[in-house]
């Protein structure tokens, strides 16, 4: 008994130094199993009145858990199925949160502060002063988060019906600093983001602008 309550608390242990959600989340519902286990062995060595706030807190803890993993696997397979071009975006699914745009709503306007990324899933998006579309898998509204005033440089609106991914600036911001992997691909999108504004620089440029606002 006391073994297994060593295990689980080492299990719990190892998930303050994991970074990312997913085997944080498995860890945890590990640890879960393992602390039910071992409060339920006290019915056999007549100590469950003393475990038995272990059982209920475990209890409660592991479908929690279990809905959590489930949600961000669920998150995790409709980005990829919007792209599979850059495997950085996948820093930014476990934080990101869905919304849904009608046809001709305004997502933002020039001028707008910048407080969100957004990646396309369905749906197709004009960036109405440039006259380019965005289709899924484009992720667009970085360039606004991070200018010097952090506002929008574009105005986008849905062309169709969307559905997209959103990211809080915050949240940009401050993985950008902690993922070297994401700060390369922000580095990536911005270098493009210049090519496109000035293609006399790179007669090679993509006619495209894929990601911008």
């Amino acid at each position: 008994m006391q073994l297994m309550a060593w295990i689980a608390s080492s299990l719990v242990f190892v998930s303050f130094f994991m970074k990312t959600i997913m085997p944080l989340r498995a860890v945890a519902i590990g640890s879960n199993v393992l602390f039910i286990s071992y409060a339920l062995m006290g019915l056999h060595f007549g100590v469950f009145d003393k475990v038995l706030p272990i059982l209920i807190l475990h209890m409660a803890l592991l479908p929690l858990n279990i809905v959590r993993l489930r949600q961000i696997r669920a998150t995790i397979r409709g980005v990829k199925n919007a792209t599979s071009r850059e495997k950085s975006l996948e820093s930014l699914i476990p934080y990101m949160s869905q919304e849904r745009c009608g046809k001709g709503e305004v997502i933002f306007k020039k001028g707008d502060a910048a407080n969100r990324l957004y990646l396309i899933r369905k749906g197709r998006v004009s960036l109405v002063e440039i006259g380019k579309y965005l289709v899924p898998g484009d992720m667009f509204g970085e360039i606004g988060v991070f200018s010097d005033h952090a506002q929008r440089t574009l105005t986008a609106v849905c062309d169709e019906d969307c559905e997209l991914f959103a990211i809080t600036k915050e949240k940009v911001v401050e993985l950008f600093y902690l993922d070297p992997g994401f700060g390369f691909f922000i580095a990536r999108a911005l270098t493009r983001y210049a090519k496109e504004r000035n293609p006399v620089d790179d007669p090679q440029a993509p006619a495209t602008a894929s990601i911008m606002g």
